[in-house]
C-alpha cells in the first residue's frame, strides 16, 4: 500500500443522549496485540459502565473487527466501524463507553448515538494521509534553489531539511507515483545539481 489515511493523535470526547453518557476514545494503532491492550485498558478504566463498544481497522492483514458488547445486535459496533470505513481510515481503534441514563434510546437512537460519538472522536483526533516516499538529497548552487523549489512543489514533492554551506543541500520526500523526479530537477538546473537518493522509501504524513 503506497498511501492511506489515518488519525493524527489519540483523543477522547463525550456526548450525552437522553441522560446516557457516551465516552469515545480513539487511538492510532498498527497491530492487533496493541489494539487488544487498548480496548482492555478502556474496559478496566470504565469497569462500571453499561457497555464498552469497540471497532477497529488495521492495515496488517486487512483486519476489521467490532463488538456491540451487549447492546442490541447491529446498534453499536457496526455503526462505529461504519464511521471508520466511511472516512477510509486504517490503523484506527475506537472504543465508546456508555453509562445508561435510565431512558431507552431504541435501536435507531442507539445507532445515531454511537455514530455521533465515533464521528466526534474522529473529528477531534484529526485526519492525515500517509504517503510512501523516497528521500532525495540535492546539492546545488544558490542561484538554482528557487527553480528547484518551484519545480518540486509543482510536482507534488514534500520539502525536508535545508542546509546552507558553500552550496545548498535540499532534501525532498518524493511520493511513490513521481517517477521522473531526477529528470525534473536536471531540466530546471541544466543538469548542474547533484541528485542522490538517500533511502529506499518510508511513509511520511501530509
Amino acid at each position: 500500500m503506497n498511501e492511506y489515511k489515518t488519525i493524527k493523535q489519540s483523543m477522547s470526547c463525550e456526548i450525552t443522549e437522553k441522560k446516557s453518557r457516551f465516552i469515545s476514545h480513539i487511538a492510532p494503532i498498527t497491530n492487533e496485540e496493541n489494539v487488544i491492550s487498548f480496548i482492555n485498558g478502556i474496559k478496566t478504566k470504565y469497569w462500571d459502565a453499561s457497555h464498552n463498544v469497540y471497532a477497529y481497522v488495521l492495515r496488517e492483514n486487512a483486519i476489521s473487527r467490532y463488538s456491540d458488547d451487549g447492546e442490541p445486535l447491529g446498534t453499536a459496533g457496526i455503526p462505529t466501524l461504519n464511521v471508520i470505513q466511511k472516512e477510509e481510515l486504517l490503523d484506527v481503534c475506537i472504543v465508546t463507553t456508555r453509562y445508561f441514563g435510565g431512558t431507552l434510546l431504541g435501536a435507531g437512537g442507539l445507532v445515531r448515538a454511537y455514530t455521533k460519538a465515533a464521528k466526534s472522536a474522529v473529528d477531534a483526533a484529526g485526519i492525515f494521509r500517509r504517503i510512501y516516499c523516497d528521500l532525495y538529497n540535492i546539492n546545488t548552487e544558490y542561484s538554482m534553489v528557487g527553480k528547484i523549489q518551484n519545480a518540486a512543489a509543482n510536482a507534488g514533492c514534500i520539502m525536508g531539511e535545508t542546509a546552507y554551506t558553500d552550496n545548498v543541500q535540499l532534501q525532498y520526500f518524493v511520493p511513490y507515483n513521481i517517477l521522473n523526479f531526477k529528470d525534473i530537477i536536471k531540466e530546471v538546473t541544466g543538469a548542474k545539481a547533484i541528485i542522490t537518493k538517500q533511502n529506499k522509501g518510508e511513509y511520511i504524513s501530509v
